[in-house]
């Protein structure tokens, strides 16, 4: 379980996360959301232990995490946003020296390798550069090498920024399988739909705080599971109730044009970023 009390991160004057608190239980997939600049990337980097927190602290089942502390550090591994591998090499070269880094005994690292390029469907192309990989196979190339050390928890900051809609679904199905393996995933994203199929719970985060953490389901349900969409004064804006029969009622009684939708995770984020910064 990690658990992550009052965790803040200053730079002088500015607060990047503030009084960040949140528990993960294990096997859990937690999203944090927010747009660019809410802190996401710097509460992995804290986990990460890449930076140090000013305040606050996180425990791993109950130890306090730090960077002396080697071996609670080893049960996680980070994938991050930019492409960290060399390009002028294969994709076996780039396992075969992950696993060196750790001093992987050679037939662990090899099996376990092998076992991972099949689980990622990257076996046809463990001979091939990584300058020749297209961006989904290079991300999907970055979770594979994250896995060979057999982690329990998995860091990834949008892990699929910059994939088309294909490769994006492609690794959506892979972290999906890797979690039933009862893996502990922490996902940063500012894609709403992705935290709405994978997550079992979401964290809304604007501008350094945690505002809301529950289900997407239970987000959604409380704002409305049915969407009204309308043009007013040529703007679109929409309208959200509790059920369906209630939307259609609405709908009808419209003399413009308007339509009816599933709420989804965007309409709440949307809905809240606008009230927390009213609060500003």
């Amino acid at each position: 379980m990690i658990e992550i009390k009052n965790l803040t991160k200053k730079y002088h004057d500015f607060t990047a996360v503030d009084g960040l608190n949140l528990t993960i239980e294990t096997g859990g997939f937690f999203g944090l959301l927010g747009p660019n600049g809410a802190g996401k990337s710097t509460t992995i980097g804290m986990l990460s232990t890449l930076l140090l927190p000013t305040e606050g602290e996180i425990l791993i089942d109950g130890e306090r995490l730090d960077r002396k502390n080697t071996a609670l550090k080893r049960k996680f591994s980070v994938v991050t946003q930019e492409y960290s591998m060399r390009q002028d090499m294969t994709i076996e070269e780039i396992m075969e020296y992950q696993g060196r880094l750790y001093f992987m005994p050679k037939k662990e690292r090899r099996e376990r390798t092998r076992e991972l390029l099949e689980f990622c469907d990257l076996t046809d192309y463990r001979k091939r550069t990584v300058r020749r990989l297209s961006g989904g196979m290079k991300r999907k190339l970055m979770v594979c090498r994250a896995l060979l050390t057999n982690p329990e928890i998995l860091l990834l900051d949008e892990p699929t920024a910059g994939m088309d809609a294909l490769a994006r679904r492609q690794m959506w199905n892979l972290l999906k399988k890797l979690n039933r393996n009862r893996l502990t995933i922490l996902l940063t994203t500012h894609y709403m739909e992705e935290a709405e199929s994978l997550c079992d719970r979401v964290g809304l985060m604007d501008r350094g705080r945690l505002e809301e953490v529950d289900t997407p389901g239970a987000m959604i349900g409380r704002l409305g599971r049915y969407a009204v969409d309308q043009e007013t004064d040529g703007d679109m804006c929409s309208r959200f109730f509790k059920t369906q029969d209630e939307a259609v009622r609405y709908l009808t009684g419209l003399k413009k044009d308007a339509s009816l939708r599933n709420t989804t995770l965007e309409d709440v984020f949307l809905e809240k970023a606008g009230k927390y910064l009213e609060k500003r």
